[in-house]
């Protein structure tokens, strides 16, 4: 359900938030793949078809909701060059399943909604999907999750009349995570046109965590540019 309320906001949002500086960041660090990328949360493909742009790889774009995986492969209908390039994965990244090791695995803000005993258990799976040497990618932000606060807008974009908003609140935080609550809201004006709320936790885990987790894994850390870790698998 929480997919369904956010998904008309999500390319909207997205287009105007964190995907442009991803999309000068992290192409550097894929200069070097040539062979398979598996993307974990692609999402409605946003960063996808960035990827098939940046690298002659297979991809494997992995993402568990039906909502997005629709506007996904209406994406990839838009460009049928990559349609033979990238296969969707409809399972969850535990269950994931290929032929061969991949060569890199991409997350692009996906790390805040994996509860904690998930991620650990995470980690050793992607090293048995990923090359010795194959790198691991995602989006990061340290200092823990944000301490409570009021309501306030985080973001707004017009379309035609009507203008998109999302608006959040953290009701509460402890070591690693914080429950917040989403408003995404549609006016025209100053008429409300339509509006659902959504509330849920999102997960912030610090550096000493990641580190501990992944190092137990056998990744080793890499150079990235800041708001993203690079790791590589231990040969």
């Amino acid at each position: 359900m929480t997919d369904f309320i956010s998904l008309p906001f999500y390319d909207l949002l997205h287009e105007s938030g964190h995907v442009p500086e991803i999309r000068k960041k992290l192409p550097p660090l894929l200069s070097g793949v040539r062979r398979s990328v598996l993307e974990i949360g692609a999402g409605t493909g946003l960063i996808t078809t960035s990827l098939a742009d940046w690298t002659p790889a297979e991809i494997f774009a992995l993402e568990p909701s039906a909502g997005m995986r629709g506007v996904l492969l209406s994406r990839l209908s838009a460009r049928p060059e990559l349609l033979k390039r990238v296969t969707v994965l409809p399972c969850d990244a535990l269950s994931v399943d290929l032929a061969e090791p991949v060569e890199a695995m991409v997350m692009i803000n996906v790390m805040y909604a994996l509860e904690p005993d998930y991620r650990k258990r995470l980690w050793p799976v992607l090293a048995t999907r990923l090359e010795p040497g194959g790198l691991l990618v995602f989006t990061w932000r340290d200092g823990g999750p944000p301490a409570p606060r009021p309501l306030q807008e985080l973001e707004s974009r017009q379309v035609g009349r009507h203008t998109y908003t999302v608006l959040s609140e953290i009701l509460d935080s402890d070591e690693e995570s914080a429950r917040a609550r989403y408003l995404y809201r549609i006016t025209e004006g100053d008429k409300v046109i339509n509006e659902e709320e959504v509330a849920g936790h999102a997960y912030r885990p610090r550096w000493e965590t990641i580190e501990g987790e992944l190092t137990g894994a056998g990744f080793v850390r890499s150079e990235a540019p800041e708001g993203l870790l690079a790791w590589r698998l231990g040969r």
